[in-house]
Order: structure tokens, then C-alpha cells, then sequence
């Protein structure tokens, strides 16, 4: 029986096509060193999500000193992102710069996997006319992940204006009801523009791992 409670998979890139990532949140600093010394001793590279300015802190200085670290989307790479290549098919859109936290999440794991994208801050729907000012440039891409708080109304609007593959993240910015991003998850569930994915509230590391999924099918199907 291992007596170790780290069991990493380093095998995940082979069957999937991006790397496993380290949830941080939850494990203690000794879980984390642990985890950093087997990447070490097997030359692997991870990304590290969730990643709080105290834990990263609490890390001896050598681990710290071998992270590239970013605390406002709270993530760290371990080794060096893969070099972006190919054209840039992904646009991420934010509805208010007080999701930017969330958005910085998914442009650092979409570039850890050598993945381009281009952001969209602050078109959310309380100033339509900062979203279709843009629309052509966003209508350059497939793929829109669109992270909003508040009523989260961006992705329906979105729905209705783009013709790729949409991708919404609730944030749990907002005040009063919206508090939590209950709110806005609710709403992007309830969506009546057809075809809008949704995933859990800030996740934007996951919005970032669908946006990859569907790229690699795209390139299988060729």
C-alpha cells in the first residue's frame, strides 16, 4: 500500500492531449513540496491552479524560487509553457474588469498549453455598444469563453450575435442576490440562445480545458 496521499498522473497528456494540473487549494505546504520534488525527479512540468499568495509563501524558497507565479489569477507554472503556435481560434470575453481574475485564469492555463487567445475586457451587456464594437474581431475566432457576474445576460447576448462554440462561466461577482454566483449560474443554465455551454462558478480553469478539448477534436477531425 503507498504510503504517500500524492498520486500524480503523468501519463494525462498522452491520453487527453494537455497535462494533469494541481488543484492547490486544500492541500497543506508538505503536499506541495511533495508533489513539486516527483515533477522534479521525473523532468515534468505543471500547472498549478488555486494557488493562494499565502500557501505559495508558505513553500520553502527553492520550490518558490522554480514557480512562476501569479497571484491575482492564482496559478504557477512549474517548468516552461509550451510555445504558442497556430492561430489564435479562442476569444475570451469578460463582461466587467471585476472578472478579470477569472479570465487571467483561463488565458494562464490556455497559454501553460501553448494555446493563443485574445481577451475582450468590459463588454458586458450594461454598455451593449462595448460588445458590438467588437464583434467583428470576436467573430474572427470559433471558440468564445464569456465570463460574467452580476445576471451573467453575456452569453445569451453572445448566442444570439456568434456563431461558434460558446463557453460561459459564472463568476461569483455581484452584491445582494447575485452574491456567490448562484445568480449568474442559474442564468446561463437558463439560457434561450441554443448551444451554451456552461460551467461551474469561476471555474475558469475548466472553461479553458473545454475551449482545448474541442480544438484537439477539430484537429483529429482533419
Amino acid at each position: 500500500m503507498p504510503t504517500s496521499e500524492v498520486m500524480l498522473d503523468f501519463q494525462r497528456g498522452e491520453r487527453i492531449g494537455f497535462d494533469e494540473a494541481i488543484l492547490s487549494q486544500g492541500k497543506t505546504t508538505e503536499h506541495l513540496t511533495e508533489i513539486l520534488a516527483a515533477a522534479r525527479e521525473k523532468s515534468a512540468r505543471f500547472l498549478l491552479t488555486r494557488l493562494s499568495q499565502e500557501a505559495f509563501d508558505a513553500l520553502p524558497k527553492t520550490d518558490r524560487d522554480e514557480l512562476d507565479y501569479e497571484s491575482f489569477s492564482r496559478t504557477a507554472y512549474f517548468g516552461k509553457p509550451k510555445a504558442e503556435t497556430g492561430p489564435t481560434r479562442i476569444a475570451v470575453l469578460a463582461a466587467g474588469t471585476s472578472d478579470a481574475h477569472v479570465t487571467r485564469e483561463i488565458q494562464r492555463t490556455l497559454g501553460w498549453s501553448g494555446v493563443p487567445s485574445t481577451l475582450f475586457a468590459d463588454v458586458g451587456v450594461a454598455g451593449l455598444w462595448r460588445l458590438l464594437n467588437r464583434l467583428e474581431a470576436i467573430r474572427e475566432h470559433s471558440i468564445a469563453i464569456v465570463v460574467a457576474g452580476m445576471d451573467a445576460a453575456l452569453p445569451t447576448v453572445v448566442g444570439g450575435l456568434f456563431g461558434g462554440v460558446i463557453i460561459g462561466v459564472p463568476t461569483s461577482t455581484g452584491y445582494g442576490v447575485a452574491a456567490g454566483g448562484h445568480t449568474a449560474l442559474h442564468s446561463m443554465l437558463s439560457s434561450c440562445s441554443p448551444g451554451v455551454v456552461t460551467l461551474n462558478i469561476d471555474n475558469g480553469y475548466g472553461a479553458a480545458c473545454a475551449a482545448m478539448r474541442v480544438l484537439h477534436t477539430i484537429e483529429r477531425a482533419k
